[in-house]
């Protein structure tokens, strides 16, 4: 081979190697970029989500206080009858005035203890965005819970792992959610047995309460009574077949659903009530279009 065709050779050879060395360094550069621009795209939806779970909880705490406000100005304008009611009956009637007296007192009471709720509600409202309670709250949620009178037994499975922030919260809020029903639906004494189960990936999270139970107890029934009360097949078929689809459960069964959950919840006739929700892949779930993203 002659000196020329052995420097075009060596010619071609370095300008085929620069070439690779250009092609790789692009390839490089446009990875690092899509890298970067998936990050920024992953970081500005999970702020979007933020925001979203943020305002589904004012909402929420809207409508309490909306709720609250319509039962307090009801109340009120009850009064306002009574009051005009009274006003008219006592030239006539001292006694009927007496008595209108005393039901207004009473029901300008009831009054204020709804309003003390509506400031009571809003006041939780302007903590929310302060106070974002996750999964490390869980156990002040509990003895919270029990010092209102339910008791609450609590055992958890498996290693529990790191989550995002709104899957946390979300958490949170169902247990939160069914903890207050158990007390507001089977009242003080009512045992409840809540249930953390980890997986590899996932979550089961069960609640079992013994309402039905308690308020028995409460009216003084011996176990046997209870027993001997029973339910009808009506009932059994009823807690087989039926989708409970209270606001409560609804706002629950919503929590779950964006982070890839499920949510069932029935009633245990002759027992209280169960709500459990499953988790396939919680640990990788950032309820950005539904998937899951490992970071």
């Amino acid at each position: 081979m002659s000196d020329v065709a052995a420097s075009i050779t060596v010619a071609i050879a370095v300008i085929a190697g620069i070439g690779m060395l250009v092609a790789a360094s692009i390839a490089l550069v446009a990875s690092s970029r899509l890298r970067r621009e998936r990050a920024e795209a992953l970081a500005t939806a999970d702020r979007a989500r933020e925001l979203e779970i943020a305002l589904g909880e004012q909402t929420a705490r809207l409508r309490l206080i909306r709720e609250q406000h319509d039962v307090a100005a009801h109340r009120m304008t009850g009064v306002v009858q009574l009051a005009e009611g009274a006003s008219a009956a006592a030239t006539r009637d001292p006694s009927v005035a007496a008595r209108a007296s005393e039901q207004i007192a009473a029901s300008a009471r009831a009054t204020l203890a709804e309003l003390r709720r509506v400031v009571t509600a809003t006041a939780e409202a302007e903590q929310l965005a302060a106070a974002r309670p996750a999964l490390e709250a869980l156990d002040g949620l509990f003895d919270a819970l029990r010092a209102r009178g339910l008791v609450v037994t609590v055992s958890e499975l498996g290693e529990r792992f790191a989550v995002a922030e709104g899957a946390g919260l979300a958490l949170y809020r169902i247990l939160e959610e069914a903890l207050a029903n158990a007390l507001q639906y089977g009242g003080e004494g009512t045992e409840v047995r809540v249930g953390l189960t980890w997986s590899d990936q996932g979550l089961h999270a069960r609640i079992d309460d013994d309402g039905i139970r308690a308020q028995a107890r409460r009216e003084g029934l011996t176990p046997d009574e209870l027993a001997a009360r029973g339910y009808t097949i009506d009932e059994d078929l009823a807690a087989l077949t039926e989708r409970i689809a209270g606001t409560g459960v609804g706002e629950m069964r919503a929590r779950a659903e964006l982070f890839g959950g499920v949510l069932s919840a029935q009633t245990v006739p002759g027992v209280g009530f169960s709500v459990s929700v499953v988790f396939p892949a919680l640990r990788f779930h950032n309820a950005v279009h539904g998937v899951n993203v490992r970071r």
